[in-house]
């Protein structure tokens, strides 16, 4: 018995082919012809391209606004953390509530 083993494509060239899909000078099945990928995978990388392109400018100009629900957890998390310490320096210093 013969296995098959998975071929594993590059980003880079998953990017070509993909780009290739979207310039629309050839059919998928063109290229998938002629890079030796199925053409299913060629739409797949096409429609990935066109879904992440969008994300390519978020974020360019100043810094990425910090979530603002986060923020009050993160600070209550270190307050209970500065209590712990604070309680077992009192411990160990012999200093009592």
């Amino acid at each position: 018995m013969s296995e098959k083993t998975r071929k594993v494509h590059t980003p880079a060239f998953k990017a070509k082919v993909g780009l290739e899909a979207l310039s629309g000078q050839k059919t998928i099945n063109e290229i998938g012809q002629e890079y030796g990928v199925h053409p299913i995978t060629v739409g797949l990388w096409k429609k990935e391209i066109q879904e992440q392109a969008k994300t390519l400018f978020e974020g360019k100009r100043g810094p990425k606004p910090i979530a603002g629900h986060l923020e009050p957890e993160l600070l209550f998390s270190e307050i209970g953390k500065l209590k712990v310490e604070l309680d077992w320096l009192k411990k160990k210093s012999g200093i009592s509530r």
